[in-house]
């Protein structure tokens, strides 16, 4: 039976299905790394901080978990950000929010700004918190403010897990949920301008713009879980 056992772990690696916070064979030998290994906080630290904020999240159940404070957007205070920067990249993830809460995961993110304002995947209680009632905009998935993600897009129930995507090449972003492609854009189209020009970032400058930055995990106050974060970039 052990053997039977081990033989089925094996055939589920080679089919691409690894447990949590690990990397099949396949994707080691294509350059994929871990940005969580699931067990420690290693490669993270708060936004404009030297340390990581651990009265904020915790590794739990092999999960990076924001625990709840109720006190909503922390304007950077207790956001988290990867040491490395990014440019083209493929970033991977899962995450399970709580009934009613908000957060998100940035790219593009320079500390050279005041606060935390880049590009945001936008994770969400769509039918609970009130963002999602000012418009598809501000819903998961999508470009937060900026651009919605699909109207059909296959969103899971919360407490359940949903797999996202965020993919950069050149000046080609996508946003993906649970294995379907749910938004795409190109940076300085006309189409990107003028709906940056309707957001509440039509005044920050350089936004919209490639840039090599860090990867951000959002502490909007609320409880949400993040694993299997791994990404795929060209040597730096």
């Amino acid at each position: 039976m052990t053997l039977e056992i081990l033989f089925l772990a094996r055939a589920l690696l080679a089919q691409g299905s690894p447990p949590p916070n690990q990397l099949t064979l396949e994707e080691q030998k294509a350059g994929w790394r871990l940005l969580f290994d699931g067990k420690t906080t290693g490669g993270w630290r708060g936004f404009k901080k030297t340390d990581f904020p651990a009265d904020k999240w915790a590794v739990r159940d092999g999960c990076l978990a924001k625990t709840a404070t109720g006190t909503g957007d922390s304007h950077g205070g207790g956001d988290i950000v990867t040491l490395d920067t990014f440019s083209d990249f493929d970033l991977r993830f899962e995450w399970r929010i709580a009934p009613g809460a908000n957060s998100g995961v940035k790219y593009f993110v320079t500390e050279e700004r005041a606060d935390p304002i880049a590009h945001e995947y936008q994770a969400l209680d769509d039918g609970r918190h009130p963002d999602a009632r000012v418009g598809p905009h501000r819903q998961t998935a999508a470009f937060y403010d900026v651009l919605p993600s699909a109207a059909d897009k296959p969103l899971r129930p919360v407490g359940e897990w949903n797999q996202s995507r965020i993919l950069v090449k050149g000046n080609h972003v996508e946003h993906w949920l649970n294995a379907r492609k749910v938004l795409e854009y190109e940076l300085g189209s006309p189409e990107l301008k003028a709906a940056i020009a309707r957001s509440k970032f039509k005044d920050v400058a350089g936004f919209g713009t490639r840039i090599k930055g860090h990867i951000l995990l959002q502490d909007h106050g609320d409880e949400v879980c993040y694993r299997s974060l791994k990404i795929l970039s060209p040597p730096r």
